[in-house]
């Protein structure tokens, strides 16, 4: 693990790449979490239960890891390269961040 990499990346940055099909959002958060609050185009891997090959076929997009506060996103993206994946991005300060920076999110998961 001690050579892998976790590229912080802001939300404005993150919303930005998603409008543009260049990012794929993967929100490590547990489904309670989610059916109270999440991001308008995430996809649920929670953490709890994360397995690197849940994660769908990003299709040519980087993959972002995303969760609460920016802390569960770093464990999954060390997690899924040390099963050999390149996911090396989060959500710098989660869905909070994600919030402060005035960007909308969703109820009901």
């Amino acid at each position: 693990m001690a050579d892998h990499k976790v590229e912080d990346l802001f939300p404005d940055e993150v919303s930005k790449g998603i409008a543009e099909g260049r990012y794929l959002l993967v929100d490590v958060r547990e489904p309670n979490e989610v059916a109270v609050e999440a991001y308008p185009d995430g996809v649920v891997v929670p953490l709890s239960t994360f397995d690197p090959a849940a994660i769908p076929d990003p299709q040519g997009k980087q993959v972002v890891f995303a969760c609460r506060s920016g802390k569960r996103s770093v464990t999954a993206s060390l997690a899924a390269q040390a099963a050999g994946l390149p996911y090396d991005k989060h959500l710098a300060g989660g869905i909070i961040g994600w919030k402060a920076a005035g960007l909308p999110t969703k109820t009901g998961g």
